[in-house]
Order: C-alpha cells, then sequence, then structure tokens
C-alpha cells in the first residue's frame, strides 16, 4: 500500500513543486531534479524493476540530460530545466520519452506565446507590487518552462508502467 501511494503521489508533487517554483521564482532547485532521481531509484528497487529495464531508464536519462545540457549552453533554457526534463526522462523511460518531448513542447510553445502576449499589457497597478509577477512580466526574463514540463509529465505520467502498477481497488479498501 505505500508502495502504491508513493507511486500515486511521488512524481505528481515533485513536478508541481517543480512548476511553481519556476513561476514564482524563475529558478528550480537541484533538490528537485535530486529528489525526482533518488524516489526513481527507491520505487525501482521497492517495486521490482528488473536491472535491463533501469538501465534503460537511466539511458533514457542520460540521453536528454545531454540534449538538455546542449540547449542550455546555447541559451534555449534554463539549467534546472535541462536536470527536470532529465530527471523526467529517468521516470518515463524510452517507452513515453517522445510522448513528454510533444506534450512539453506543445505546452512550452503555448506558454511562451502566452506570455510574449502578457507581456505586451501593462501590468495593473494592483498587482505590480508581486515581485513574482513583475518578474514574469519583465520583457527581459525568460520563460518558466518547468511549468511545460510538468503539464507535459502529468499528461503522461497516467500512461506509464507506474501509474498501472498501482492496485487502485486495495487503496480504495483501506
Amino acid at each position: 500500500m505505500i508502495l502504491d501511494l508513493a507511486r500515486l503521489l511521488l512524481f505528481p508533487a515533485l513536478m508541481a513543486f517543480a512548476a511553481a517554483s519556476d513561476l514564482f521564482t524563475m529558478t528550480i532547485s537541484n533538490r528537485v531534479s535530486l529528489a525526482l532521481v533518488a524516489g526513481f531509484f527507491v520505487l525501482a528497487f521497492a517495486g521490482g524493476m528488473a536491472p535491463y529495464e533501469m538501465l534503460s531508464h537511466v539511458g533514457a536519462g542520460a540521453l536528454l540530460l545531454v540534449v538538455a545540457f546542449g540547449c542550455f549552453a546555447m541559451g534555449w533554457m534554463g539549467g534546472g530545466d535541462a536536470k527536470v526534463a532529465a530527471s523526467v526522462a529517468l521516470w518515463f523511460g524510452f517507452a513515453q520519452l517522445m510522448d513528454f518531448l510533444l506534450y512539453a513542447s506543445l505546452f512550452g510553445g503555448a506558454l511562451t506565446l502566452l506570455l510574449l502576449q502578457f507581456r505586451q499589457w501593462p501590468l495593473p497597478y494592483g498587482l505590480a507590487g508581486q515581485a513574482w509577477l513583475a518578474r514574469l512580466h519583465d520583457k527581459e526574463s525568460g520563460i518558466p518552462y518547468g511549468i511545460a514540463l510538468t503539464l507535459g509529465a502529468l499528461m503522461v505520467y497516467p500512461e506509464t508502467g507506474w501509474v498501472k502498477a498501482i492496485d487502485l481497488a486495495h487503496l480504495a479498501l483501506r
């Protein structure tokens, strides 16, 4: 039961924290990525994931880490976003990696267009005192892509083996 609750709650909670952190501070702490990595290994071992499957997940995470840090080096995304994206790839493996990247790209494009439009309007006086909103409104600031990564990840997560392994009937009886 504890394993099922952890499968159900850990990943979504950490991703929601990453999105909120990126929205309010334009940064994602390394602790979030480290917690995602640690959570993956704890749940993989506790759930009896086969070593070859675990290695495949690590390969997906490593591949996306290299690609994402290439994007970071080009100035296209933040370092926290790159680490979170790689951590998500670790959880999803190659099986759901392309779905995640597609959703994250679509949400990222929509978020970018929304913020570009938002930044064209003057910030209402009553909201100008909110530091996070002023930073989000600043035309020189970036895009909090952690939001798009979270939305993409949460769209895919219900289709993963992590959620499909949960015994919902057992949880409901408790």
